[in-house]
């Protein structure tokens, strides 16, 4: 499965998340280094996903960028799969009353 496949999903599920806005950020010249492929408001708050693939590493810069969201008290993980993230939100108490 390509990154581009896992970020679809993931995607995909979070559309079936209650109280949840989430979108995929976009590299490129107008866009910032280092931030991670999902971010998500769930319930209010805060959540940053770097989606990679089972072999895929993040590189220094995005470890950082992960470091400074959960500094400001975000929740900032690098994924690899929807049961990932599904098991991040859960863990962080978020209501998934539609979650199948």
């Amino acid at each position: 499965m390509t990154e581009k496949d896992i970020v679809q999903s993931i995607l995909r599920y979070l559309k079936t998340v209650p109280d949840c806005f989430a979108w995929k950020t976009h590299g490129g010249m107008y866009g910032t280094a280092g931030i991670p492929d999902i971010i998500a408001c769930v319930e209010g708050r805060f959540f940053a996903f770097e989606v990679k693939t089972a072999t895929g590493k993040a590189t220094p810069l995005q470890k950082a960028t992960l470091q400074k969201i959960l500094a400001s008290s975000g929740t900032a993980e690098i994924v690899r799969s929807v049961d990932e993230v599904r098991a991040i939100l859960t863990r962080c108490g978020v209501a998934l009353r539609n979650d199948q």
